[in-house]
């Protein structure tokens, strides 16, 4: 086949220490064709700008953009306007992209005719804790029947971790809502659906990711997916589904149980159900982890469910309000 030129877009804020290794393994993709990576840096309060200077001056092959607001979709949309070629690739700028991640994706892109190809966020961790929250973001009782965090067979989805896209869907789509601080690639890959492109799931494509390093960034993190999430599906109706009901149906339970058991105690084996199957439900999950993080596994499940629970509930209604699929339904 002949291979097209890609170009690899990063929106990058306070990598000093990792964005010249994720780079490198940008540019020494085991990729037949020509490679460009474009960075969007933020407002950082460290050495990243230097760092991503420092890159681009020793290889042509890379371009340093302005990103003030330093907002992730912000960043992507002036990668994508700087970048030149029809193939382009999204990765974060502590992410470590396999050598062979660029050629899997473009062999499926042009096996499949999809707009959009993504492979596995692995989830992987070194502390007793961040091992603990990886085995719960990669089963299905943390985190649904997402493929691009359980795995499973190749084929369409709703949505991808990261992606690697054909320029034309992305002018189609107009790129990322800038309004999505979060959920904008999930929002973004339903536009690309909805306007007649497909979204397709490669398992070969795994790229590793690092989860959150203590309890509050957990919490926070999936907090807010669960607000933002909200706002997804406020503005595209009919994208809400179990899985993304069952955290918020399992908060207004526990709440209800705890509170009505003070007086009529039977309603405390509400929550006490809950706990009873996240404990054993991390018994499968902790098989191969050492001791020390066996506790931790019901910790994570409750964490990421408790937490997109109570984000998805307390989402305010004007959050997102001025995404351009909100000025274009009103």
């Amino acid at each position: 086949m002949s291979w097209p030129p890609v170009s690899v877009v990063m929106p990058v804020l306070n990598e000093e220490r990792h964005l010249a290794a994720a780079v490198d393994h940008v540019l020494s993709q085991d990729y037949p064709g020509a490679l460009e990576a474009v960075l969007a840096v933020g407002p950082s309060t460290d050495r990243t700008r230097e760092v991503a200077d420092g890159i681009a001056a020793a290889d042509p092959r890379v371009t340093v953009v302005d990103n003030p607001t330093g907002r992730t979709p912000a960043g992507l949309n002036a990668a994508i306007a700087a970048s030149r070629h029809g193939i382009v690739a999204r990765i974060d700028g502590h992410a470590m992209m396999p050598s062979d991640y660029l050629r899997v994706a473009v062999e499926t892109l042009e096996e499949t005719g999809a707009d959009n190809v993504g492979g596995i966020m692995a989830a992987e961790g070194t502390t007793p804790w961040e091992r603990a929250v990886a085995a719960a973001m990669t089963s299905k009782v943390g985190v649904g029947n997402a493929r691009f965090h359980t795995g499973g067979e190749g084929g369409p989805v709703d949505t991808v971790y990261l992606g690697v896209f054909r320029r034309s869907a992305l002018e189609r789509v107009d790129g990322y809502d800038e309004a999505f601080l979060r959920a904008q690639d999930w929002e973004m890959n339903h536009r690309i659906r909805t306007t007649g492109g497909t979204v397709w799931f490669q398992p070969r494509m795994r790229v590793s990711y690092r989860p959150r390093r203590n309890v509050r960034l957990l919490a926070k993190q999936y907090f807010h997916y669960g607000r933002w999430r909200r706002v997804v599906a406020r503005q595209h109706k009919g994208t809400i589904n179990l899985r993304y009901l069952a955290p918020p149906l399992a908060v207004a339970g526990i709440a209800a149980g705890l509170l009505g058991g003070l007086f009529l105690w039977p309603l405390f084996l509400v929550p006490a159900a809950y706990l009873a199957l996240i404990t054993a439900a991390s018994v499968p999950l902790s098989r191969g982890l050492s001791a020390a993080s066996w506790p931790m596994v019901p910790l994570a499940l409750a964490t990421m469910h408790m937490s997109w629970g109570v984000g998805f509930l307390t989402s305010p209604p004007g959050l997102g309000a001025d995404s351009r699929t909100a000025a274009v339904r009103t």
